[in-house]
């Protein structure tokens, strides 16, 4: 396997699937179809729905009925993005090395782009399921633990806390509740998702679970690493914006040295629990190992 071309490949179709899924909205007003679409395309990783179509795939699934679930997955990311950056939240004025939404659309049509994607990720969910009678309890599922991961039990509670830790003494576990909240569970549910979409074992979903837990913990600690040691023009964003925002991250509490070793043996920690699904997941590992690499 060429984990790149396989990932390239992944990246394309939900390249095209989201094309296909933004030309349905295309009657809606100008502005806003412009300021979903600005910040919807302006590049990234597509991280959360590759996990989920692999995932999916992994338990024997097609990939065509999971596909428009991987998108919705991203609009949701993205939503969260562009609310992330406002000057109320983060203050951001550079994401994936353009101008960030409100930047270019103002605050108020930003915050409207960002409610406008997490609405459409829940239309194109529920049309999805509809396609599929038959499974239609599975779909419910899978779109349950996304919707969990993305509120505020997951997504929005790790950001609430963000918020208010902001210039205050760090504290290891607020920053692990932080980090495992704010990104680890959509990463965690994206994996959970796929298999949701299939009957899965018991066995299958807590192997999952473990993998996606340590992979989104590594893979924002890694984020933490590179607002220290990143370039503007390779991450696409401001570096050391957690400094000036005083910030509680795994590089202030712990030191880069000591976060890397963290990233590390969270990444061999998550490939372990990977031996349930053999040489089906070796996918899933490089993944994990191009958490480390990444420089973006």
């Amino acid at each position: 396997m060429n984990f790149r071309e396989e990932y390239n490949k992944k990246l394309t179709l939900v390249e095209d699937a989201l094309k296909r899924i933004m030309e349905g909205y295309s009657a809606c007003p100008p502005t806003i179809y412009k300021a979903v679409k600005y910040s919807l395309f302006a590049g990234g990783k597509r991280i959360r729905p590759v996990l989920l179509l692999t995932a999916h795939e992994m338990v024997d699934g097609d990939i065509e009925e999971s596909m428009d679930l991987a998108c919705g997955l991203e609009m949701i990311h993205t939503y969260s993005l562009i609310h992330d950056d406002l000057p109320a939240m983060d203050d951001d004025d550079m994401r994936r090395g353009i101008p960030t939404n409100h930047k270019v659309f103002g605050e108020g049509i930003a915050v409207l782009a960002g409610d406008s994607l997490l609405n459409m990720a829940y239309e194109v969910f529920l049309k999805n399921s509809l396609r599929y009678p038959d499974k239609i309890m599975n779909h419910i599922r899978a779109v349950s633990i996304i919707a969990n991961a993305a509120g505020v039990h997951g997504m929005i509670a790790g950001q609430v806390v963000d918020l208010e830790m902001e210039g205050k003494p760090a504290q290891p576990e607020i920053l692990h509740y932080i980090h495992t909240h704010k990104t680890g569970a959509m990463i965690e549910a994206s994996l959970k998702a796929g298999l949701a979409l299939e009957d899965a074992e018991q066995r299958a979903y807590d192997a999952i679970s473990e993998y996606g837990k340590r992979l989104g913990l590594a893979f924002q600690i890694v984020d933490d690493i590179l607002d220290v040691t990143g370039d503007a023009e390779s991450m696409g964003k401001t570096p050391k914006s957690d400094e000036a925002r005083h910030k509680v991250t795994f590089a202030s509490v712990y030191g880069l040295e000591e976060s890397r070793r963290m990233a590390e043996q969270l990444v061999e920690e998550a490939v372990s629990q990977l031996d349930y699904f053999g040489n089906k997941a070796d996918f899933l590992k490089e993944i994990a190992y191009y958490t480390l690499r990444r420089r973006v």
